[in-house]
């Protein structure tokens, strides 16, 4: 993020408008829809500056408006000089007015064409009558801190109205009902709100591939308990004031232990808040998930789980692979590969057996173990495989090849990141696994 987002308050300040042109024009009528009194002129002084709070400027000479711009800079004066990021020191975005709500969006100056077209796309799904709804609320904002002194009961009261009857009256006009309602809705809020803990999929780390339903729960938490495979594009959606407590852990090495993450939701419920805690992949793919549900259960918390895209999907997904194939594979198992105690508590016999995708999730350091294990219970060392880091995110990487190969290499090539394997012959439909093993064959 280049620039900070800032709304400045305009209202009776001076503003010094250079130059002329449509472009300055529009930004006239955007500064004296704020309340700015505008000082405009077609050559630069510095005596022009004098109690401005800002600076704007479009269609002047060159060396004016490269004085103009040294001026503010020199004088700590914020400065914008149309389509000239180098001379600006702020950019004026494009505006959605809701009066009192207003959003802005902003391109760092360099594309202003994408950012009207992204506005005309928000202002489609914008009800117009979204500042009443906030105008409500300004009204009501003594009572509200009054009845709801707790910050999270305030903001957990006001989700509920925003997205209930209070809103819904408010948006068509009929204000009076809606003041009506949200006072009586005020009356009946508790004091004190049971929390509540949501555990959510993050998926594979693409900020892109959360749900909707993820995505929203985020915006809407107190505070955010996460893995370490949690991306930080993906925890950038968190609302910005929530609480973020790592509690990641990596291959043989454990941040926080279960038993003291489990402890960790109940007592943060405790205290009224919404936590959301956020797991990489699927909460119920090897991510504990289970033993979080039923520590929360025992304790009296409600929770609710989210499904998240797991690495094996998305893996697949990203690297072509079809996990499942009519002439290929019929089933998939999901296999860990991370032992505590240094064996492989699997059945090869079972995982021997032709006609499934097996996708084995945390397997780098027992890939030996797997491979020697499977090739004794009878299965084909030539089977193509795929050993996928940091799948499903832009930094994927693939080791393809022969069963055989890969367990053989991929304890060299591997780079740290988590890592997943595919073996199956769906694999071998992979039109980067067929075209590796084509170049691998002799000529």
């Amino acid at each position: 993020m280049r620039h900070f987002p800032l709304f400045l308050d305009l209202q009776g300040r001076d503003v010094l408008l250079l130059g002329e042109g449509e472009a300055l024009a529009a930004k006239a009528r955007l500064l004296t829809a704020a309340g700015a009194r505008l000082r405009e002129a077609s050559r630069f002084s510095p005596a022009l500056l004098d109690g401005v709070a800002l600076a704007c400027a479009a269609g002047a000479p060159e060396d004016e408006l490269r004085a103009l711009s040294a001026a503010c800079q020199a004088r700590g004066i914020p400065v914008n000089v149309v389509d000239r990021p180098a001379l600006s020191s702020f950019v004026t975005p494009a505006v959605i007015d809701r009066d009192p709500v207003t959003v802005a969006i902003g391109t760092a100056g360099t594309a202003p064409l994408l950012a009207r077209l992204i506005r005309q796309r928000i202002e489609a799904v914008l009800s117009p009558g979204l500042g009443r709804i906030a105008a409500l609320a300004e009204r009501f904002r003594g009572p509200l801190r009054e009845k709801l002194p707790e910050l999270g009961a305030r903001r957990r009261f006001l989700e509920r109205v925003f997205s209930g009857r209070p809103a819904q009256l408010a948006e068509e006009g009929r204000q009076a009902e809606a003041e009506a309602a949200f006072a009586a809705a005020l009356e009946a809020a508790e004091t004190a709100t049971a929390g509540m803990v949501h555990l959510v999929g993050a998926g594979p780390g693409a900020a892109d591939l959360l749900t909707l339903r993820a995505l929203r729960l985020m915006g809407e938490a107190d505070v955010v308990v996460h893995d370490r495979l949690v991306s930080a594009a993906v925890l950038d959606l968190a609302r910005r004031d929530a609480d973020r407590i790592d509690v990641g852990k990596s291959r043989g090495a454990h941040s926080v232990p279960q038993e003291e993450i489990n402890a960790l939701l109940v007592r943060l419920a405790r205290t009224g808040r919404k936590v959301v805690r956020l797991k990489g992949g699927d909460p119920f793919v090897f991510g504990r998930g289970g033993e979080e549900i039923e520590a929360l259960a025992e304790a009296g918390i409600a929770f609710e789980v989210v499904p998240g895209i797991t690495a094996a999907l998305a893996c697949a997904a990203q690297a072509g692979i079809p996990l499942t194939h009519r002439e290929a594979a019929r089933s998939v198992t999901f296999v860990t590969g991370h032992t505590s105690d240094g064996r492989l508590a699997v059945d090869f016999d079972a995982l021997a057996r032709p006609g499934q995708t097996i996708a084995v999730y945390m397997g780098v350091t027992t890939l030996p173990q797997f491979f020697a294990g499977l090739v004794a219970a009878g299965a084909d060392p030539t089977t193509p495989a795929a050993f996928i880091e940091r799948g499903g995110s832009p930094d994927q990487r693939m080791l393809l090849g022969s069963f055989a190969e890969v367990a053989r290499d991929a304890g060299g090539w591997v780079g740290g990141g988590p890592a997943l394997l595919l073996l199956g012959e769906a694999c071998g439909r992979s039109p980067a696994l067929a075209g590796a093993r084509a170049t691998m064959a002799p000529q």
